[in-house]
């Protein structure tokens, strides 16, 4: 960092830090479900294949939505919107907590679905508004790596309020931290041309440093996402980036309990063992995707270069999950599990960076939400295959094999298709 920077005021770090706190609340909602899975499996006589039909429920409509949120966003703003999605959260969180079958379960995580939807893409939009170019990559890396801490905190956290005091409980802890950040993101966020505690010196290095312009596009709404949708970078980060959601989502849901059934560990066992993929992938997160990126950018070297490099390379070392289908030993498949989501983890945070770098005016939400629906598709679309393929199978191997090949179709279009990492012309211009 700049000498320069250093002077500067770094109340952008403030909201940074926010945005990594809703990330990490967002995903302890998600995973309470993969802990508790064995209890609710016991509970209400859930076959494998139905457990995978809970793990993807939740995607139904969170990937649904992506497009539908990114439009809204671009419209109404992440103020508005970031509060009420991290209201309903709450609710959400809470309905399961009386659930009484299969289909209340079923139901709850649907709407939970509908309720953090926003997440992400306003995440995304927020640290465009709110940091220059140069910060961008650790910026991003802090509420991406969120995500993969949450399961270094949450997995044993809520596996032992689920077992000393029941898997309702469980939810119910979740709940009461979803409205604990509720309550921070209303008091505390603002975009920076409506944040007063923003100084001007902060504010001119933000702008200078090249953030994202704020306001609509001159384009409406349906103008701007079929211009996106018909641009070759859309379709490249698109694909890359679902590519490697398919691996994410499936150690997200199903890493508990393949421990539990493949390595015959019991529930707070595993929830143990399970941690250690996720401090790597944290630590490889914020110190290559993020720090390393902008550190390299800083000296000077080619922006989309460093950043395609870090994107490709990850993906690649993501490829470490056919370790995983060759053993049976607890120890090494953790090292390999561990080598691969510390690969994809070091390309998550610039995959979401890419949105407000190539985005046009008021565009950055819809690449979002396009981004993040293929992203989430693979969220319903890999616990469902993972419960399907174990259950025929009785073995996890061929479920990893069917990851590591869709990492490899990832790699190829980030590589052929993507192109370099540049603002994308706005529509209005000839």
């Amino acid at each position: 960092m700049s000498d320069q920077a250093q002077r500067i005021p770094r109340r952008r770090w403030g909201i940074g830090v926010l945005l990594g706190s809703g990330i990490l609340v967002n995903y302890f909602d998600r995973i309470n479900l993969s802990v508790s899975a064995p209890q609710l499996q016991q509970e209400f006589g859930l076959s494998t294949a139905e457990v995978g039909l809970l793990f993807s429920a939740f995607f139904w409509s969170y990937a649904l939505l992506q497009i539908p949120t990114g439009l809204v966003l671009d419209r109404f703003g992440v103020t508005l919107v970031g509060r009420i999605g991290s209201f309903l959260w709450v609710a959400a969180t809470l309905l399961i907590t009386v659930a009484s079958g299969l289909g209340g379960v079923l139901a709850a995580r649907v709407i939970l679905g509908v309720a953090e939807a926003p997440a992400f893409p306003a995440n995304s939009k927020a640290t465009g508004y709110w940091f220059p170019r140069q910060e961008r990559a650790l910026s991003t890396a802090i509420f991406d790596a969120a995500a993969k801490f949450s399961n270094v905190i949450g997995v044993p956290v809520v596996a032992l309020v689920s077992v000393h005091f029941g898997w309702r409980w469980g939810f119910g802890f979740t709940a009461a931290l979803s409205f604990l950040y509720f309550l921070a993101f209303l008091i505390y966020y603002r975009d920076p041309n409506e944040d007063p505690k923003l100084s001007q010196a902060e504010r001119d290095y933000i702008h200078a440093g090249g953030a994202t312009p704020e306001g609509q596009s001159d384009s409406g709404a349906g103008r701007m996402l079929g211009y996106l949708l018909a641009n070759r970078k859309v379709w490249g980060l698109t694909i890359g980036f679902a590519a490697y959601g398919y691996t994410f989502y499936l150690f997200l849901t199903w890493l508990p309990g393949y421990l539990v059934e493949t390595m015959h560990m019991s529930i707070l066992t595993s929830a143990g063992f399970s941690t250690i993929p996720w401090i790597c992938a944290t630590i490889a997160d914020l110190v290559v995707g993020g720090w390393l990126i902008d550190h390299l950018v800083a000296r000077g070297m080619n922006e989309s270069r460093v950043r395609k490099t870090v994107l490709i390379c990850g993906m690649l070392v993501g490829l470490a999950v056919f370790g995983a289908t060759q053993t049976t030993n607890p120890v090494w498949a953790i090292l390999w599990i561990s080598v691969a989501l510390s690969g994809l983890s070091a390309a998550a945070p610039v995959g979401w960076s890419i949105p407000s770098l190539i985005a046009p005016q008021g565009g950055t939400g819809t690449i979002g939400g396009v981004m993040n629906f293929a992203n989430n598709m693979m969220g319903v679309i890999a616990p469902a295959v993972t419960g399907f393929v174990v259950g025929e199978t009785q073995s996890f191997g061929n479920a990893f094999l069917i990851a590591g090949v869709v990492l490899a179709i990832g790699v190829l279009s980030y590589v052929f298709v993507l192109g370099k990492i540049e603002p994308i012309a706005d529509p209005s211009q000839p």
